[in-house]
């Protein structure tokens, strides 16, 4: 069984960046932004001739790319694989079918994020799967916040993505410190009790790859 992490949050506050202490001889990323890598050296640790990083915005090309990883023989030596961001994903297809009409489009972009979520699961138990999100701030009359995965369509909206996560961060800026947020403040952030001591850490993926193994 492969392991689930989920990272949401807001452009700037440091999702992609906090990648970069994956080792990239263990990591493939697919980067479905197509905006490249964000930290200094990415080019040169990640590139599609170095077979650990792919310019992919199609859902149906990422989930092969991840039954890929997980069950071919020859991606055995990948511990890490991480979608950038999902979001992109839904958005470059919804607007690919944009003079589709009906039902069906938002049928299929419902199963494949849930696919997305699900996969991980089914594959080999020595790889992490880190899937990057964008957030939603939802506000009611009464002034309640509640930031979540942000999704496409009502019929994903209603599979509520983010309870399939036991390891769901979300990063947040405090001044000029880039943190993960680890438990609930006004957001669907969790992580299992007694994973972390502080609510706060700062945004490095294997902080919480450790603290996942450790648990």
């Amino acid at each position: 069984m492969g392991k689930l992490i989920g990272l949401m949050g807001s452009p700037g506050t440091g999702k992609s960046t906090s990648l970069k202490s994956l080792p990239p001889d263990q990591t493939v990323i697919i980067d479905c932004d197509l905006k490249g890598l964000t930290w200094r050296n990415g080019r040169e640790q990640y590139s599609k001739e170095k077979n650990n990083y792919f310019a992919i915005n199609s859902p149906e090309k990422a989930i092969k790319a991840l039954k890929w990883v997980g069950s071919d023989p020859t991606q055995a030596h990948t511990k890490y694989l991480c979608i950038d961001t999902v979001n992109n994903l839904l958005t470059s297809e919804e607007m690919r079918r944009s003079r589709e009409k009906g039902y069906d489009k938002w049928v299929d972009m419902a199963s494949w994020i849930w696919d997305l979520v699900e996969l991980p699961g089914l594959l080999r138990d020595d790889l992490t799967v880190i899937l990057v999100f964008h957030t939603q701030v939802d506000e009611t009359e009464g002034g309640y916040v509640n930031i979540h995965i942000k999704t496409n369509g009502r019929k994903t909206e209603r599979n509520n993505i983010d309870s399939k996560f036991n390891w769901l961060l979300m990063t947040v800026k405090q001044g000029d410190q880039y943190m993960y947020e680890t438990t609930s403040h006004n957001s669907t952030s969790r992580t299992p009790l007694g994973a972390f001591e502080d609510e706060y850490i700062p945004s490095d993926i294997m902080t919480v790859i450790t603290a996942m193994k450790d648990y």
